[in-house]
């Protein structure tokens, strides 16, 4: 006990560390494996100089758990004397992703004062999404808190779930497989949520930032057809779940079943059962507008 009260004492003391951080509460930054924000750049330059400078391990400052790095002292004591005012938005990960309920690195050319806000984005897709979208900022500080509580970890906003999508229990198409790795790999591989992607109601999970991205060019490219349910299942009019080892592509479009047997049932019959689902998956749109949560085993049409 009385050597953490002595290593309390000593950080307290240590004007070096400059933790301006109450004790024992954890944030949700942008940092590298060192601890350092904004890849080392100098927050304060934003304003200052209106655009993306170096900063200096020589001038640094730790605030929120995230060790930020200054051009020179000036700008150090300008940010310690108010952090708030200096320190990027959202943690300093895309304002874009968290807008849409998830989160992504940035890159400091990509970036915008907002209001007196630092706020920055991943690239200019996402630059472009954000402008593009007025409600982009509103959206963003209505869901960045919720990113604070579930640490970080991706989430499609309730009232973003308006389409039809088979999305687990956290929000995953897929099961949380690389979609792209069924189209270019030819087989099924886990995704990594360090990787994600928003479309159309549901979460893409991807092996590699590279596959996140070519998915990000096209996704009706790589998206499975029928909002990821089962394929075969769709040939009978039926919403049901899947097994994300059974796939197939067919002409060039993903098709996920729900076990081996319902993809033997579908492949006895490719070409009609595909237009028997690609029928059913009209009639289930137009019945459920605004998407529907669970499976429906009522067919959509009369067989």
């Amino acid at each position: 006990m009385k050597y953490l009260l002595l290593l309390s004492l000593l950080a307290t003391l240590s004007h070096s560390a400059c933790d301006a951080d109450p004790k024992g509460k954890t944030y949700l930054v942008n940092i590298d494996d060192k601890g350092i924000i904004l890849d080392g750049y100098d927050p304060v330059a934003f304003f200052t100089d209106q655009k993306p400078v170096k900063g200096s391990a020589s001038f640094t400052f730790t605030y929120h758990d995230a060790v930020y790095w200054f051009a020179n002292a000036e700008h150090q004591k300008m940010f310690a004397a108010n952090p708030e005012k200096y320190a990027p938005q959202y943690g300093g990960y895309c304002g874009y992703a968290v807008s849409q309920g998830h989160l992504a690195p940035i890159h400091v050319e990509f970036f915008a004062l907002l209001d007196g806000r630092l706020i920055l984005q991943n690239n200019q897709r996402a630059l472009d999404g954000w402008n593009g979208d007025s409600m982009s900022l509103q959206k963003a500080d209505k869901y960045w808190p919720e990113l604070l509580s579930r640490s970080g970890k991706p989430f499609i906003p309730a009232d973003e779930k308006k389409n039809l999508v088979n999305r687990n229990a956290v929000d995953a198409v897929a099961e949380g497989y690389d979609v792209v790795s069924y189209m270019v790999e030819q087989k099924a591989v886990k995704g990594d949520e360090k990787n994600v992607k928003p479309y159309n109601g549901g979460l893409y999970f991807f092996t590699s930032n590279e596959n996140k991205q070519m998915f990000s060019a096209d996704p009706t490219k790589f998206a499975p057809l029928y909002g990821g349910y089962c394929a075969y299942a769709m040939s009978l009019g039926l919403l049901r779940p899947i097994d994300p080892s059974s796939f197939q592509i067919v002409d060039g479009y993903l098709l996920l079943h729900g076990a081996p047997s319902a993809k033997a049932s579908f492949s006895k019959d490719i070409p009609g059962n595909k237009a028997k689902a690609d029928q059913n998956w009209s009639i289930l749109l137009a019945k459920y507008p605004q998407g529907k949560s669970g499976y429906d085993d009522a067919p959509a049409t009369q067989k």
